[in-house]
């Protein structure tokens, strides 16, 4: 990697921790002081941003910069070229209040390619725009229009769930900070950013008799169902440090996937579980969307949508596309998916008759599909039916198998190289190798799919393969029994380097404090590799 160190330089490290210095009362595991829920009008002093700032969505030329306040404000965004911010430029973002629970975003348009940005945000008192909070700052590097500059990030998925919350015994979630240190250019979140059908408790009997202590609020006591409730799980990972320094560092990329509604879930849904006065899951789907797009930066609305859409292209320069699905809004109901004729699937028509048009206009070498579930993973719900795309059956397509069957032929027939599938949901690491001279359907081109997470939730074991597209697991690394702790099971997380002067791909799949596990280095233009 060429074009940057594989950390920020001390300076810049020290000027990023001074920036989040935050109140003492978020490290701790008494939260309640906080003011989980909306911030109460009646507050002296000034506006405060104490959920620190994250950018997402990063392009050439533009980016997104999110911020909480605890009270009305206004958001101000000021970037410069330099930490000194000489010369600033400044930006005047939404008025921020108790419609979007005090979060807001603010575009940042004709930035410079190619370059390191340091932006602030302030919050201005809306009554006295001179009384402005302590800023917050954050840095990202818009996307390089050179081929030749390298491009890095990681990805994984699954945060906060089966009960794993923030552990201060542990020092809360470290492998953000590991994960920081790699000076990616953005992150990829598979989905499972909440978990909001799993309440976190304070304290958990592992099975060596040892206690694993968790910080807890209000909103995590209790599957989500209010407004209230979702947006208080997105709010609880951003009271561990870490989380809130590698915001402020590394830029996102976010989709989501069940967890972010209730396990398995699909359109139409009605539910059965007693835990649940809301049983209408369309009604909790609406509502978690609405707070996920409060809490990320990421542009959810497009010209002509009635809603908020999570699918959407970044296109990251010449070396790469990013092609983010939602496999959970647009889906059929979960089945033992194995009609032969199936014309919803699990992306929607829509959504695949998109991402066909998007991958046959893309002229970046490498099209990486982030996927939020895996395409040859039987991953069950329940005794019968079955919750991502394959069945178990290794016969030709069936079920939403015919979607992607669709989706692969196209990616042959168009010509269309560089495809590399990226996912997490499984909470498990592993690389499978697809091709038809192994596979029931025969119809496409061999293709990579690699797997990491979960990032802080269950380790679980590894599930079985469906032969229809014919993978190969080349690698795998999962617990022998199901919710091991992070303690048990260290995180996994993912990390991608394209060489701007060969163009070569290189998949790393790593585990916190252990390094590499596995490695495969990717040819651009070939086939069948």
């Amino acid at each position: 990697m060429s074009h940057r160190p594989s950390s920020p330089s001390p300076r810049r490290r020290s000027v990023l921790r001074g920036s989040l210095a935050v109140p003492a009362a978020l490290a701790v595991p008494a939260v309640s002081a906080l003011g989980g829920a909306a911030p109460a009008f009646a507050l002296s002093g000034r506006p405060s941003a104490r959920w620190g700032a994250q950018a997402g969505d990063v392009g050439a030329h533009s980016g997104l910069v999110w911020v909480r306040s605890d009270r009305p404000a206004r958001m101000i965004v000021e970037t410069s070229a330099t930490e000194s911010f000489r010369r600033p430029k400044r930006w005047y973002g939404p008025l921020l209040g108790p419609r979007t629970d005090f979060t807001g975003t603010t575009r940042l348009r004709e930035l410079p390619a190619g370059e390191q940005i340091h932006y602030r945000v302030l919050l201005a008192d809306p009554d006295d725009y001179r009384r402005t909070s302590k800023p917050v700052t954050g840095t990202f590097r818009t996307v390089s229009r050179s081929r030749k500059d390298d491009v890095r990030f990681l990805w994984s998925g699954d945060i906060a769930g089966q009960g794993w919350g923030i552990n201060p015994d542990l020092g809360g979630w470290r492998v953000y900070e590991e994960m920081r240190r790699r000076n990616p250019d953005f992150f990829l979140c598979s989905g499972d950013n909440i978990y909001a059908d799993g309440p976190i408790q304070a304290s958990v009997t592992l099975p060596d008799g040892r206690v694993w202590r968790n910080v807890t609020t209000e909103e995590k006591s209790k599957v989500a169902e209010t407004l209230a409730e979702f947006r208080g799980n997105f709010r609880y990972n951003l009271l561990d440090e870490h989380v809130r320094r590698f915001n402020a560092q590394v830029p996102s990329i976010v989709q989501w996937d069940d967890h972010e509604v209730r396990n398995n879930w699909y359109p139409g849904q009605i539910l059965e579980d007693p835990r649940y006065t809301e049983k209408n899951v369309d009604v909790l789907a609406g509502r978690s969307l609405r707070a996920f797009s409060e809490y990320y930066p990421i542009s959810t609305q497009r010209p002509g949508d009635k809603d908020g859409r999570v699918y959407r292209v970044l296109r990251h320069g010449p070396l790469l596309d990013v092609f983010v699905l939602d496999m959970r809004t647009y889906r059929n109901a979960n089945s033992p998916n194995r009609q032969p004729d199936d014309a919803t699937g699990i992306l929607g028509a829509e959504q695949l008759a998109w991402l066909k048009r998007e991958l046959s206009r893309s002229r970046a070498v490498w099209k990486v599909i982030a996927s939020d579930m895996p395409l040859g993973l039987v991953v069950a719900d329940g005794a019968k039916n079955f919750e991502a795309v394959a069945q178990g059956d290794p016969g030709a397509p069936l079920g939403r198998e015919l979607q992607i069957a669709e989706l692969l032929r196209h990616i042959k027939h168009r010509r269309i190289t560089g495809t590399v599938w990226l996912t997490a949901d499984v909470h498990y690491t592993s690389a499978q190798h697809y091709d038809p001279s192994r596979a029931a359907f025969k119809d496409f081109a061999p293709f990579w799919e690699f797997v990491s997470g979960p990032l802080a939730a269950g380790g679980f074991p590894a599930v079985k393969l469906d032969g229809t597209f014919g993978p190969d697991q080349t690698f795998v690394k999962a617990p022998d029994r199901p919710n091991t702790s992070p303690a048990e099971t260290p995180p996994y997380y993912g990390e991608v380097d394209i060489d701007g002067g060969s163009g070569e791909l290189t998949v790393r799949l790593r585990q916190q404090g252990g390094g590499v596990l596995f490695t495969k280095v990717l040819q651009p233009g070939r086939v069948g590799q």
